[in-house]
């Protein structure tokens, strides 16, 4: 089987990505990117570094099903973790793969920049390319009307992950997710008293998830960080009591309460992996990290609950975001055109194809891979609808464990992220989430009026 020859991570396997990029362009010399026999090589991302072997079977088995249905493409996959602190010089050097993912807050200066393939061609090309829901599409299209990133996978809205097993240890029932922030506090602290040494909650601070999910939990108080006026001028407000609010709970939680545990260096995904080996208790994240925790960091589902995020205050929020799959400014017609095969394939077709979502389920539950993750439609409600009742008999995870978040996913009041230097500005922040876990003595308003002034500089550059 070609899945076979499995690439190692992008981290281990630099020079062969940079030796490889040379194939994946067919310049103005009019190379081709097919070999003696016709047949073309596209790199993609496959899973996370460390991913399990059962979910490393599954999706060699995915990859083998396809380079059957398409004997011209040779697949080569590549495990993958999008890092806003490594990512642009990953672009830079050429070590990404021919089909990568980006989140959506990414898109729009990458396609600015330059360094994305125009994909519009290609995606014209599937029988449900107008079925998209047009926000989400948007998300990859340049101010030309092209579009050059195509929505992929994990639209989530962002909810409370919870252990359902440290809940028990305290008392808590799980069948009764905190509501309310007053509560996620007060079960905090119940759990970290009744499991020394666990985090009874946890925020992350670095690699830019401190901005990112402090972003969270300001929206989530009727805050915003970010303003855009008509003419498309930013004003930064980082400095909204909202997100003040956001960060005197943490503060009194981590310094009164002792809630939060030891380590206040977490990210996407070492939260990903405390929570799974019950260091921590609940954390906020997208909904749709579920899979990627019993993916690659071993997760017992029986021990997993979703909750809604609380919301307090008038326009209270939840923050959206996604995944979108590009390929590299540069590439050929001929990677692009295979490149659009594996993602209708992989990514898309499964979400309105009825013989593809059965064949993807089937696949993944043979090899023990969750099924049915909850995340936001990228067609629409009926579609997805649709989607679900197809793959119903191979549906694995614990949806009654979820139902908190399950029961009002379609009507949670959605916001996107901010638009404008997004990833600088969560830089900016993360700093500031660090210091309030890490000094008692931090001050709030004069923090955030230092990050707001640097973020503010920021936005004037565009």
């Amino acid at each position: 089987m070609k899945s076979a020859r499995r690439a190692t991570a992008l981290t281990v396997a630099g020079a062969l990505a940079l030796t490889l990029t040379a194939c994946t362009s067919s310049g103005d010399d009019g190379a081709t990117d097919a070999d003696a026999d016709g047949r073309i090589t596209l790199r993609v991302v496959s899973l996370l570094p460390g991913s399990e072997q059962a979910a490393i079977d599954a999706f060699d088995a995915q990859v083998a099903e396809f380079e059957e249905a398409n004997p011209d493409i040779d697949v080569v996959p590549e495990e993958y973790e999008w890092k806003a602190t490594t990512f642009a010089a990953q672009l830079a050097g050429g070590t990404l793969p021919d089909v990568f993912e980006i989140p959506f807050t990414d898109a729009k200066t990458l396609i600015a920049n330059g360094q994305l393939a125009d994909m519009d061609a290609q995606l014209r090309t599937l029988p449900y390319a107008d079925r998209f829901n047009p926000a989400i599409l948007d998300a990859g299209t340049g101010e030309d009307g092209k579009v050059y990133a195509i929505p992929a996978k994990n639209v989530y809205g962002v909810g409370l992950h919870y252990r359902r097993d440290l809940f028990e240890k305290a008392g808590l029932d799980p069948d009764q997710p905190p509501t309310t922030w007053d509560e996620v506090r007060a079960a905090a602290k119940k759990i970290a008293d009744a499991n020394p040494g666990v985090a009874g909650y946890m925020q992350m601070s670095q690699n830019n998830t401190g901005g990112w999910q402090l972003t969270v939990n300001s929206y989530a108080r009727g805050g915003r960080v970010q303003e855009v006026d008509g003419d498309g001028r930013a004003t930064s407000t980082l400095d909204d009591p909202a997100t003040v609010e956001a960060l005197q709970w943490l503060h009194d939680m981590r310094w009164e309460d002792d809630s939060l545990g030891s380590n206040y260096l977490l990210d996407w995904g070492t939260i990903n992996e405390a929570f799974a080996a019950g260091q921590v208790a609940m954390f906020t994240s997208g909904s749709d990290v579920y899979t990627s925790m019993v993916q690659t960091n071993g997760l017992d589902p029986e021990v997993y609950g979703l909750a809604a995020l609380p919301l307090e205050g008038d326009d209270a929020g939840v923050l959206t975001g996604g995944t979108l799959a590009a390929v590299p400014a540069g590439a050929s017609e001929e990677i692009k055109d295979a490149a659009i095969r594996w993602i209708d394939f992989f990514y898309t077709g499964k979400l309105v194809d009825e013989d593809r979502a059965v064949a993807d389920a089937k696949t993944l539950t043979a090899n023990d891979q969750p099924v049915g993750t909850p995340v936001l439609p990228m067609f629409d409600q009926a579609q997805y609808e649709q989607n679900q009742e197809w793959i119903k008999d191979y549906i694995n995870v614990p949806l009654d464990q979820m139902t908190s978040y399950t029961d009002s996913m379609f009507d949670l009041p959605l916001v996107g992220e901010p638009s404008v230097k997004t990833q600088e500005v969560y830089a900016l922040l993360d700093p500031v989430v660090q210091a309030v876990l890490t000094d008692e003595g931090a001050d709030i308003p004069a923090l955030l009026e230092t990050a707001n002034t640097q973020a503010q500089a920021l936005l004037d550059q565009e």
